[in-house]
């Protein structure tokens, strides 16, 4: 594990170091970057980078002025790839969909390619499932109250709550990590309700959409057939609006692939990104 500090605040991340094509691998709300242990190991030959955004499961608190909306997310993903010298560098984003907003911020230089699986697109920022959790940080208390709902086993695994995630079932030690942290700290519910609170409107999410797909290097949309939160439909009209993007789908998976088809995952960037 190492970490950066940038001007929002400290990031940890995961590096597995070597010469291979760098991946750099995106994660959901309340999530860090366990979402991926079941990838990784199988990209050894490539450099995976796996950071902890502040989506709410970091493990310290972010500068009291940082701005944690979606741009100001990308604005720390551009700062973290700069602050670790990475060019040509893969983007894979997989339930939050945010990171793409780099092609509308001018921050994407530093990218080669992007990875869109099954993440959140055009206005569906975000989705209807999660809006009523969302408006609940909205009331004073509420992101404390989220926090709470956390460990009760029907939000864990309840299909309406982030078992309706995946077809299978994340191990609770697991969402142990992902959720203590917010659930402990003050100062990580502060930067939780900052970023759920703040979605732009459906227009300037759509007016953001259509900058990101003048993005012109490679995109694969990998997109599970089964997602309850993130339409295929999505997908099947994002292949043709950017100008090289490939579709792929995967049967027998929920939003998160790479809980529930992780070596189809790997070998999907494999042929995507290709050998070093």
């Amino acid at each position: 594990m190492g970490s950066v500090e940038l001007d929002a605040g400290t990031i940890d991340y995961l590096d597995t170091g070597g010469d291979g094509p760098v991946l750099l691998f995106g994660h959901g709300l309340l999530m860090n970057r366990t979402q991926w242990r079941r990838v990784i190991p199988l990209l050894d030959d490539y450099r995976c980078i796996a950071p902890t955004w502040p989506l709410g499961a970091q493990r310290q608190a972010m500068n009291p002025s940082a701005d944690l909306s979606h741009a100001g997310q990308c604005q720390i993903i551009a700062d973290f790839m700069e602050a670790l010298d990475l060019h040509d560098v893969t983007l894979i984003l997989n339930d939050w969909g945010g990171g793409q907003f780099l092609v509308s911020e001018g921050r994407d230089e530093r990218l080669g390619r992007m990875v869109l699986a099954s993440c959140e697109a055009y206005d569906n920022f975000p989705p209807k499932s999660a809006r009523p959790a969302a408006a609940l940080c909205r009331i004073p208390g509420g992101t404390w109250l989220l926090t709470r709902l956390t460990q009760l086993s029907l939000f864990r695994h309840g299909k309406p709550a982030y078992g309706g995630l995946l077809n299978g079932r994340i191990p609770d030690a697991v969402m142990d990590d992902w959720f203590s942290h917010a659930f402990d700290d003050a100062d990580i519910r502060r930067d939780l309700r900052k970023f759920v609170t703040g979605t732009p409107s459906s227009d300037v999410l759509l007016d953001w959409h259509r900058q990101v797909v003048s993005f012109d290097r490679p995109v694969l949309l990998l997109w599970a057939t089964d997602d309850r939160l993130m339409p295929v439909e999505h997908a099947r009209q994002m292949v043709d609006e950017f100008p090289n993007a490939t579709l792929v789908e995967i049967a027998d998976s929920g939003t998160l692939i790479p809980e529930d088809q992780p070596e189809r995952f790997a070998e999907e960037l494999r042929a995507f990104v290709g050998a070093s």
